[in-house]
């Protein structure tokens, strides 16, 4: 497997440390892809890691080993270029406080430290990269697939639409997504986070009247459904289409 710093070499990213002014701090990666059409800002793309790829002090770079190559390939080649930011993590916390292995649980008032301060990041980057704030997105793996749930819930206004790999949310706030382009993803033979969590979440914004939202079940697939996933450049060209 590679290193964090080969990965950052890889795909040419640059790592970072957001500070906020209350003094927390958040490891994350940041790359421009592609390039900037004159006369436009930047579309925005946030990518939350799964538990696997936490920080232990001296591994930033190692969130970019699932999905970010794929991601950052596109704004190369299609985006007309691409703002990535993929935050990390900190080793024994988590996006959100709820445990993956739960078939169900209740989002909580606040976000989580980790979470709070990855939305602050995304601010200050878009601010700082004259980003576009009708095409930001997005995405997560896992973990990473509850933080973008609890993420939406809490800024539904703030994104074009997203991506969900194995993740799971609070069925109650459904009817906030109702017009949300969402684009779930999960194995049916997932054993670390139940299909359930994707299933339900699909099924609640369903009955609120949500109409945007899509799901695909990969039949026989585990816990890994994302490599699939970002792999398919025509989920990707429909997921980064969307303008707020």
């Amino acid at each position: 497997m590679a290193t964090a710093a080969e990965l950052v070499e890889k795909l040419g990213a640059e790592c970072k440390t957001y500070v906020s002014h209350g003094g927390g701090f958040l490891p994350y990666c940041r790359r421009i892809a592609g390039r900037k059409e004159p006369g436009k800002k930047l579309p925005v793309c946030l990518f939350l890691h799964g538990a696997g790829e936490r920080s232990n002090g001296n591994n930033n770079g190692i969130q970019l080993i699932h999905g970010a190559e794929d991601i950052l390939s596109f704004g190369e080649e299609e985006s007309g270029g691409l703002l990535f930011l993929a935050p990390q993590c900190p080793a024994e916390k988590m996006w959100i406080k709820a445990p993956w292995s739960l078939t169900e649980h209740h989002m909580e008032e606040s976000p989580t430290k980790e979470l709070a301060l990855a939305l602050e990041l995304l601010e200050k980057e878009i601010e700082e990269n004259d980003g576009d704030r009708e095409r930001i997105y997005i995405s997560g793996i896992s973990m990473g697939g509850f933080g973008t749930w609890d993420a939406l819930c809490r800024k539904r206004d703030c994104f074009a639409s997203a991506l969900i790999c194995c993740g799971g949310g609070d069925v109650r706030q459904a009817p906030l997504l109702t017009d949300l382009p969402i684009y779930v993803f999960h194995g049916s033979a997932d054993t670390t986070v139940l299909p359930c969590r994707s299933r339900d979440m699909v099924d609640a914004i369903r009955a609120a009247g949500g109409k945007l939202v899509r799901y695909r079940e990969y039949e026989g697939v585990g816990h890994n459904c994302w490599t699939q996933t970002y792999a398919d450049r025509a989920v990707l060209r429909e997921f980064f289409s969307h303008k707020r």
